[in-house]
């Protein structure tokens, strides 16, 4: 495809969410990178600009760098499906779905890909009973955020109260996941494949926040260390994980890998990061992949409603 047939783009990033400063850095790379590349493309943030605008200033195709509330869940893609603008990512539907972490793993469980068992929690749950059933360590997160934000592992029964009142502050709906352990695997998918995985390690009780966007001590490793043939097997597993969502375009699928080789399906990111430490652009890279090479491939792949 031609750059000049994109049209004007509109880079979407910053929006209202929790995800706001990591936005704004992937939308810059993201702007760089397309404009290095020759494309007309200008930055519009969401939460500074109405979306009219989008209209009056005649873009033709939407690069969404947004992430979480807002800009992940459905909300925005719904606005350009209503306005007739294409866009990166997945659809309306899809884009709900895999944000909201409690109805994907109803979906994953009912099309039987394994994810790991979990309760919903509330201010009046039995604490302690949740923690009986589903053992220790757990990890507590809400449902509809990303970036690990509001997210706790839980090793010690007492603490489990605390970590429930973290997450009741970004969402309504809290999740008591079981602990996975075992290898943590990250896939990008990208149109039809399944780039190379990326096992991930860090010092830090998880992969949180700080491990993914501030430590220099995370440890990304690709190759991943699997042979061939099982790396190739959990690719195809991934695939279909993220079309039993409805996903499309491009995005991410986060799981586990326990001691017995089972992949535990954790969740799938329809709009992932795009700074320098993040895990797509790294596993393009791998592929083959430069950043630029990597940001026309996904507008390439828009989506249109």
């Amino acid at each position: 495809m031609n750059v000049r047939d994109f049209g004007k783009v509109a880079v979407l990033l910053g929006g209202r969410s929790a995800e706001r400063a990591v936005s704004l850095r992937s939308g810059a790379m993201v702007l760089n990178a397309l404009r290095n590349a020759g494309v007309d493309a200008h930055p519009f943030d969401p939460k500074q600009r109405d979306l009219a605008a989008l209209i009056a200033e005649k873009f033709d195709r939407v690069f969404i760098a947004l992430h979480g509330r807002y800009g992940e869940d459905g909300t925005i893609q719904g606005v350009l499906e209503l306005l007739g603008i294409p866009y990166t990512g997945s659809g309306v539907l899809a884009s709900a779905l895999a944000m909201d972490k409690w109805r994907a793993k109803l979906v994953w469980q009912a099309a039987g890909i394994p994810t790991p068992r979990y309760e919903l929690l509330t201010a009046s749950s039995d604490f302690a009973a949740v923690v009986s059933r589903l053992a220790l360590p757990l990890m507590i997160k809400p449902a509809n955020e990303g970036s690990s934000i509001g997210m706790s592992k839980v090793r010690a029964a007492g603490d489990l109260e605390e970590a429930y009142t973290l997450a009741a502050n970004y969402d309504s709906v809290v999740l008591a996941e079981q602990f996975i352990d075992g290898i943590e695997l990250t896939a990008a998918v990208l149109g039809s494949d399944a780039l190379p995985l990326i096992k991930l390690e860090t010092p830090r009780e998880f992969y949180d926040y700080a491990a993914k966007y501030e430590a220099s001590d995370t440890r990304y490793i690709i190759p991943c260390g699997l042979a061939a043939g099982a790396e190739a097997v959990l690719r195809q597993q991934v695939l279909a994980a993220f079309a039993t969502l409805g996903c499309s375009g491009w995005g991410r699928v986060d799981l586990m890998l326990d001691s017995a080789g089972t992949p535990w399906f954790i969740e799938a990111n329809t709009s992932p990061g795009m700074t320098d430490h993040s895990l797509v652009p790294m596993a393009a890279r791998h592929a083959g992949l430069s950043f630029e090479d990597l940001v026309l491939r996904i507008l390439e792949l828009s989506h249109v409603g």
